[in-house]
């Protein structure tokens, strides 16, 4: 870890973290509240992911929609109009909205074979984006004269990882640069985050493996086909077996770093709480 104990923390002239979560459990929160104290650079890997890897691939199908409207199609065509995404730190719809959901058309859906599409753009483009951390803590400072680094990572980053390799190129690059810090939530938390997706699903990126054996299984339960499937019901069906799958990806995930909790980071209101948070952190973990 780039700082050894709680001392190091302190005296650092330059303080790099990195937030890992699962999503709703304060990374964002934190992050915002960082940035807003004047002194800290906020990288939001979902914004990178949406503005410089998935930006065009967002703005061309939003374009492909307006393009079955005969009076957008001629607008279009004539360049009388223009279509992008109005994506912020705030507002990441595009691109869910971009990988959306599978099953009937009708009900918004999409074939399968297209959805496993986008959802391999979205694991290149997240790993890309984590792998532009060094820079963005290079630009930060250089640039912006941002003394210090927060880098807010997507939910799925422990998709694309394997934590118990001690060689693994993500996590080998984020550790030399970042602290590496879990938001560890608990069953209270968890059941909390099933009831909110429960009332307003979201399009989620899911590990190939993971994918394919639930959607078979869903298949298989509901005695139904792919053009059937209410894609609403799938991802909510599939939502709670996620966060049951990355749990242990995360806690791999921690060795690599310290572990702060939700309720800890709930509590947290300035940037000086958030040092002494991290501070006691490193001394719990020695």
């Amino acid at each position: 870890m780039i700082y050894s104990s709680s001392q190091d923390w302190r005296a650092a002239t330059h303080k790099r973290v990195l937030l890992f979560a699962m999503s709703g459990l304060g990374k964002t929160h934190i992050s915002q509240m960082l940035r807003d104290s004047g002194n800290w650079f906020h990288y939001s890997i979902d914004y990178r992911i949406g503005t410089r890897y998935m930006g065009e691939y967002i703005a061309d199908n939003a374009k492909a929609e307006a393009m079955k409207n005969p009076f957008l199609r001629e607008l279009l065509l004539s360049d009388s109009i223009y279509l992008g995404s109005n994506l912020s730190f705030d507002n990441l719809t595009p691109v869910a909205s971009y990988l959306g959901k599978p099953g009937d058309p009708a009900k918004g859906g999409m074939p399968m074979q297209e959805y496993c599409r986008r959802q391999e753009q979205f694991r290149q483009a997240e790993i890309y984006a984590l792998h532009d951390t060094e820079y963005f803590i290079h630009r930060a400072q250089a640039l912006y004269d941002y003394p210090n680094f927060v880098c807010d990572t997507g939910g799925s980053i422990c998709e694309w990882v394997d934590a118990n390799d001690p060689n693994d190129p993500i996590l080998k690059e984020l550790s030399q640069h970042t602290l590496l810090v879990w938001i560890k939530g608990d069953e209270d938390h968890t059941q909390e985050l099933i009831r909110r997706f429960d009332k307003s699903p979201k399009p989620m990126a899911y590990q190939p493996e993971f994918l394919t054996k639930v959607w078979a299984k869903y298949l298989s339960e509901n005695n139904t086909s792919e053009g059937k499937v209410d894609p609403d019901s799938f991802i909510r069906w599939t939502y709670a077996q996620a966060l049951a799958h990355r749990q242990p990806r995360y806690e791999a995930m921690a060795k690599w770093g310290i572990t702060v909790t939700a309720n800890d980071v709930a509590n947290v209101t300035d940037a000086a709480g958030f040092d002494d948070l991290i501070a006691r952190a490193l001394e719990i973990r020695g």
